[in-house]
């Protein structure tokens, strides 16, 4: 914005340097009327910010943003605690360590560390909290964010996404047949399980089926 308004400034200079040399009436007459053109353009334009409020805004605004996946969690009777590291942050000015809270959720944004933004969002966490007794503190390369309960009762994590996740999980290994859950357990271990992993149950695997035949061990087990 400020560049189109210094070239509009610079168009109406030349026009009236043109102006004074014009001699003929109908010539005048155009370069007057696109002069006051000029002039009701240059007026309607935002002013400039100062240099010292647009470098400050700049400076805020940091590089590209990086969204925060790492914390830690504890509570207390009054309080669920996210701790989320991040080295200098407490260098940063207060301003620039923001969280906004709703009863239900939080987000955090960090604004300009060592060139970056830092975000971080819950949603739907498991119980209501209170958005004004809630709060963030900034500690030596951490940031302590504290939701506070409205209910004092015991939080088993921190949203009601983890608290599904748990559940189907607990009802795959909560079978009447305890051989079916110990296939379930072994399904999951195999399906998060790097390669050395996979290898070692394929071999106990293809051991049992072997010992299955040779009537070592029941087959129903």
């Amino acid at each position: 914005m400020a560049v189109a308004r210094e070239e509009l400034q610079k168009d109406l200079e030349e026009l009236k340097e043109l102006l004074t040399k014009a001699t003929r009436k109908r010539v005048r007459d155009v370069l007057a009327a696109e002069k006051q053109k000029l002039e009701l353009e240059i007026k309607n334009q935002p002013p400039p910010k100062p240099k010292d409020v647009a470098e400050e805004e700049k400076s805020s605004l940091g590089g590209y943003t990086v969204k925060i996946n790492n914390y830690g969690w504890d509570q207390s009777d009054k309080f669920v605690k996210i701790y989320i590291s991040l080295n200098g942050v407490q260098k940063l000015p207060a301003e620039n360590v923001q969280v906004n809270f709703t009863e239900r959720s939080f987000d955090l944004l960090v604004k300009n560390l060592n060139g970056k933004n830092y975000t971080m969002t819950f949603n739907n966490l498991l119980k209501p909290i209170s958005v004004e007794g809630s709060s963030r503190k900034i500690k030596t390369d951490m940031i302590l964010v504290m939701c506070k309960k409205k209910r004092e009762e015991k939080w088993d994590c921190l949203t009601q996404v983890e608290k599904e996740s748990k559940e189907k999980e607990k009802a795959a290994y909560d079978t009447a047949d305890p051989s079916e859950g110990l296939m379930n357990i072994l399904k999951k271990m195999y399906a998060e399980g790097d390669d050395e992993m996979k290898r070692t149950i394929n071999k106990a695997w293809v051991e049992s089926r072997e010992k299955q035949y040779k009537g070592d061990i029941p087959m129903d087990i």
